[in-house]
């Protein structure tokens, strides 16, 4: 097993070395007259952008001092994101590079053609003595375009216009994220729900990923955000650290500021496994929130639960159904906190009319949704499971590169409503 691991580690390794390789060769080599300053500079950075998101992904996952973690992750994980839209605009190129090559090659041709002979002279008069002939000087030979520079014109166009698209798409999505996540509605009718908690609205927040990029002022503008939709409830479905609490607390500090009717509840999301789950579930309950660790509580009109994420299993603390929703009162409706998507047949078995999840991000970076889609039931939005109705939240935030292309961030507003109103 240890020997299979390894051989997909180096297989992994040689793929991205060769993506690289490629994209250095179109962008550095092809663009460039021969060995100089910029050819030198150009491979210095791709040398040092994936060592350095590489060392990035390592810091965080080791635990190793913030503040080299800070330093790593802005250039580090924003050349993963950077790195993948040049290459899928080089691919791009690659079709758009023999049409370019025979517009350059018909231009050419156009330009070397002769302009024409000249009209001959009218003949003198009989009476004139005739003319010395005069010889016309030799016409200076066309300039043309060899081939290396017509190479090198091509490759300039095509390398250009990929970087231009990629660090756009890069540049718009890292706004996106930055800016703080949109408030999105959905109207959820649940057919247990009593008449008196119609209208009933649950914020949902999840994948914040507090760490070395997101920090203090992303999470005010969350929480002003949730607060400024007047919830109800507020549910925070996991994933909302990637970090300690020794890191991160400052962080996560104004999240005592979120204020709903009837308080503000916390899932464990596999991030937090990461980072140190029993200690962040101890802050954030000291910060004023709610865990449900395979717990529920009854709220008027329903029963809100909620389970420990999946990724806790390795450490014997995994979702537990039967002690979340095992003995309670099934004529009365229920909406289940569960951070991962996967788990909605667990919840259909034990008759949950609403799971709320997060995790997938809605893919986060196009075309990642097509991977994340595979993996999971929903990748986001609402949709239905025999009697259960599953809604998945895109998330506030981003894990890695703070970039978001096709998947906007968003909070979400579930207003539950009820059939007998």
């Amino acid at each position: 097993m240890v020997a299979l691991m390894v051989l997909v580690g180096v297989a992994v390794l040689a793929a991205f070395a060769a993506l690289h390789w490629y994209a250095w060769r179109r962008l550095v080599r092809d663009t460039t007259a021969g060995p100089g300053f910029a050819r030198r500079a150009g491979t210095v950075v791709f040398v040092a952008a994936p060592l350095t998101m590489f060392a990035a992904l390592v810091a965080e996952r080791t635990g190793a001092p913030f503040l080299l973690q800070r330093v790593l992750a802005w250039p580090g994980f924003l050349w993963m994101a950077l790195s993948l839209y040049l290459l899928l605009a080089l691919i791009v190129g690659e079709l758009a590079r023999p049409l370019l090559r025979r517009w350059v090659e018909r231009k050419e041709r156009v330009e070397a053609a002769p302009e024409g002979e000249k009209a001959a002279p009218a003949p003198a008069p009989v009476t004139a003595p005739e003319p010395a002939p005069v010889t016309a000087p030799e016409p200076a030979p066309e300039k043309k375009i060899t081939a290396p520079s017509r190479r090198l014109f091509v490759s300039r166009i095509v390398g250009g216009t990929a970087a231009a698209v990629a660090a756009g798409t890069v540049g718009y999505g890292t706004y996106g994220v930055l800016r703080g996540p949109k408030v999105k509605r959905v109207t959820v009718p649940l057919a247990k729900l009593p008449r008196a908690a119609h209208g009933f609205r649950i914020a949902v927040v999840s994948d914040i990923h507090l760490g070395p990029i997101l920090g203090r002022g992303f999470t005010q503008r969350v929480v002003d955000t949730v607060n400024a939709t007047q919830p109800d409830l507020i549910a925070v479905v996991g994933d909302l650290v990637d970090g300690s609490v020794e890191h991160l607390a400052p962080a996560a500090a104004p999240l005592a500021g979120m204020r709903a009717r009837h308080g503000a509840y916390f899932v464990t999301g596999n991030h937090e496994y990461f980072s140190g789950a029993e200690q962040w579930v101890d802050h954030v309950r000291e910060l004023g929130l709610h865990p449900l660790r395979n717990a529920r509580t009854e709220l008027p009109g329903f029963d809100l639960a909620g389970v420990d994420d999946v990724a806790g299993e390795d450490e014997g603390k995994g979702p537990d159904f039967a002690k979340a929703l095992g003995d309670r009162d099934r004529s009365r409706a229920s909406v289940l906190l569960a951070h991962q998507p996967v788990v909605i047949h667990d919840a259909v078995e034990h008759g949950v009319d609403l799971q709320l999840s997060g995790h997938t991000h809605g893919g986060q970076l196009w075309p990642g949704n097509l991977i994340a889609d595979l993996a999971n039931p929903t990748l986001a939005g609402l949709e239905r499971y025999g009697d259960t109705q599953l809604y998945v939240t895109r998330g506030a935030g981003a894990w890695g590169p703070p970039v978001r292309v096709g998947a906007p961030s968003d909070i979400t507003v579930v207003e539950l409503a009820s059939r007998r109103a």
